[in-house]
């Protein structure tokens, strides 16, 4: 990114710290931020059932955690808990989102880096649903339902 870029992203940060087993955001939720984390891991999960998690994609130092405040509807689409103590820096997205309408250019920076954590996590989601139905005939490829 140019120097201006980075000026306009530290200008919409500051450091944070969250401990073990903190819930950080909640699936469904409104998506108006992002961490860069720094050290600590956080699990990204989804809900099977009301009373089972299942675990996602781990996410640790030096990753990006949070994408879905700068794609609509705005909502988070997992829940991300700690699982140590976690530093991150957290970075407004809202005020982000503005600065992408009206620097395109910065926007367009945003989006490509943006647009590749979340394909990353969708392939772990994917992979994830693969596995947990995987084991079962009914889901798989050739079984009746198909995923559907």
């Amino acid at each position: 990114m140019r120097p201006a870029h980075l000026d306009v992203l530290s200008a919409c940060a500051m450091q944070t710290q969250f401990a073990k087993d903190q819930l950080i955001f909640r699936e469904g939720d409104l998506a108006n931020r992002f961490y860069l984390i720094e050290s600590g891991s956080i699990a990204l999960e989804s809900h099977a059932d009301d009373a089972h998690r299942v675990l996602i994609q781990t996410v640790g130092g030096g990753e990006v955690l949070g994408w879905s405040w700068l794609f609509p509807p705005y909502y988070w689409h997992f829940d991300a808990r700690t699982l140590q103590p976690t530093k991150a820096v957290f970075f407004y997205g809202t005020r982000l989102r503005t600065q992408c309408e009206e620097d395109h250019d910065f926007g367009y920076e945003l989006i490509k880096r943006m647009a590749s954590v979340a394909i990353r996590r969708l392939q772990a989601a994917r992979e994830q649903m693969v596995e947990f139905y995987g084991h079962s005939e009914r889901y798989t490829a050739g079984g009746p339902g198909k995923f559907g």
